[in-house]
């Protein structure tokens, strides 16, 4: 039979205990998430700063749908380029001190979109060995050598800049160096080391690339993300978590952003995001900035958390949002989770590929919308469907 390897992957996925459904998802905000007719208390929002269902946000969008319409009817390059997106470019220009913001469908495109673009066969890419896969994917697919070091690790990248030649026609040429990171981790919530990233990209003449998509919103004192941390070349970050709506941005000098227009196929031939939730876009990062303090309580609510789990679970501890709890096995990755949806908690399992194989885990978000109560009652039920 035809295309037997569609039902023979999905039988090794289901006996790997790494098969993958959606649920429809009712209702949801930054606390709460129903499904099936029956509510959770929600940890795996990416909702960090409870700015869904804003009514600010809401009224937004109804006057950038009444004003400017709800599609952008065209691509940039043609007809799709409002006012409500160069307003919104500019405020992201000025918020995170960058000349130029182009913005893009997703976060996914606009990695690739930067990977491809940055991927010229006179570049080597170096990316941290747990950036996203849509870096992984950009970077592979394109035509620069690729360089993967140890996450996080700082020695090692210098050690690869260094060597940084190659040899042709028996001349050395220098390549153009990028490198790649994310600046809050997805999986495990941890954080670069943005101030060393951004020494060794100066010292090594080379351009610092962070997706900072779990950054944004949570990070600096106007949720700037790493740019509040060091001077970083080219940013790129999503709507769709912090800043609660959908799309994302790259911001970078005018070079880059020209390069892009006319050489990125992601930007060029997709249809402009709806300029109705740009304005919306627009208003959130107003209320970002002036929010304090939605940053502050998910600091002090994931500090609560780290000190009523029990020592015996394995909670990798940071800073951010995000707070994974390894388990290992997927199997009993997914047999905690069924256990603490019996008791009300809404939580994913996370398995390999996306994590490496034998660290399955729970990855736990915080967001400005649980209260001192929901982290106890979380920690408890962990404590007793773990240890």
């Amino acid at each position: 039979m035809a295309f037997e390897f569609l039902s023979a992957d999905i039988a090794q996925q289901k006996q790997r205990a790494r098969y993958r459904v959606r649920q429809c998802v009712a209702e949801q905000n930054g606390r709460y998430v129903k499904i099936d007719n029956k509510s959770y208390l929600n940890f795996s929002s990416n909702d960090y700063l409870g700015l869904n269902h804003h009514k600010d946000i809401n009224q937004a969008l109804v006057v950038g749908a009444e004003r400017f319409g709800t599609c952008a009817s065209g691509s940039s390059l043609i007809t799709g380029y409002s006012y409500a997106h160069q307003a919104l470019e500019n405020d992201i220009c000025d918020w995170l001190n960058q000349p130029k913001c182009l913005l893009f469908a997703s976060g996914f495109s606009a990695n690739n979109a930067l990977m491809h673009a940055l991927g010229h066969e006179s570049c080597q890419l170096y990316l941290d060995k747990l950036s996203h896969a849509s870096l992984i994917d950009g970077a592979l697919a394109s035509k620069a050598k690729v360089k993967r070091f140890l996450h996080n690790d700082t020695a090692q990248l210098q050690r690869f800049l260094t060597k940084n030649t190659k040899s042709s026609d028996n001349d050395a040429i220098e390549l153009n160096k990028v490198i790649v990171s994310e600046g809050v981790f997805s999986m495990d919530g941890d954080q670069a080391d943005v101030e060393s990233l951004s020494k060794l990209s100066q010292q090594h003449n080379a351009l610092l690339y962070l997706d900072d998509a779990h950054s944004i919103g949570v990070i600096g004192n106007k949720g700037q993300g790493s740019s509040s941390i060091a001077d970083i070349d080219i940013i790129m970050g999503t709507f769709g978590k912090s800043i609660a709506t959908s799309g994302a941005f790259v911001a970078c000098n005018e070079l880059l952003a020209d390069y892009l227009v006319n050489f990125s196929r992601h930007y060029i031939y997709s249809t402009a995001i709806s300029p109705a939730l740009a304005w919306a876009t627009k208003k959130s990062i107003e209320i970002i900035q002036r929010d304090h303090w939605r940053r502050e309580k998910i600091t002090e609510l994931s500090q609560l958390l780290a000190t009523k789990l029990s020592s015996s679970v394995q909670l990798i501890k940071n800073s951010s949002s995000i707070h994974a709890i390894v388990i290992g096995d997927e199997l009993n990755t997914l047999n905690v989770c069924q256990k603490l949806r019996e008791k009300g908690i809404w939580l994913s399992a996370i398995r390999p590929p996306t994590v490496p194989n034998n660290s399955s885990r729970l990855r736990v978000t915080i967001t400005s919308s649980h209260e001192i109560k929901d982290i106890n009652y979380l920690a408890n039920c962990i404590n007793e469907v773990i240890t």
